[in-house]
């Protein structure tokens, strides 16, 4: 079952049928960095990311609390769309922020972007 799927599913079980499709949208908007990194279907690393110091991908960079960022291309479903995303991914593998994001009706146009995220 995909993400969009199951988080559905366990919606409309808690708060009846109907309302799975609505509270889903604002789960997605709450949490899109978890949702986009759980609905990937491919990713491919860009380089490191450095808060505030411009990225030139020269390997990991450190966060003053020690966690390791990478900038990760993801490329997904989620719902009836299409995605390509760049996301910052820690050492662990949590996502811990998105920074760009583009929807597409069809897979090829989006694993076309997500091919050409530098």
């Amino acid at each position: 079952m995909d993400v969009y799927a199951a988080l559905i599913a366990g919606l409309e079980r808690e708060f009846g049928r109907g309302a799975g499709e609505a509270l889903a949208q604002r789960f997605i908007e709450a949490e899109e960095t978890d949702f986009l990194w759980e609905a990937r279907r491919c990713e491919r690393w860009l380089g490191g990311f450095a808060p505030g110091y411009g990225n030139d991908g020269e390997g990991g960079d450190e966060r003053e609390d020690g966690a390791e960022l990478e900038r990760i291309a993801v490329m997904g479903k989620l719902g009836q769309r299409w995605f390509a995303a760049t996301l910052i991914v820690d050492g662990e593998g949590c996502a811990r922020g998105l920074i760009a994001r583009r929807d597409f009706s069809r897979s090829d146009r989006a694993r076309r972007a997500w091919s050409r995220a530098r």
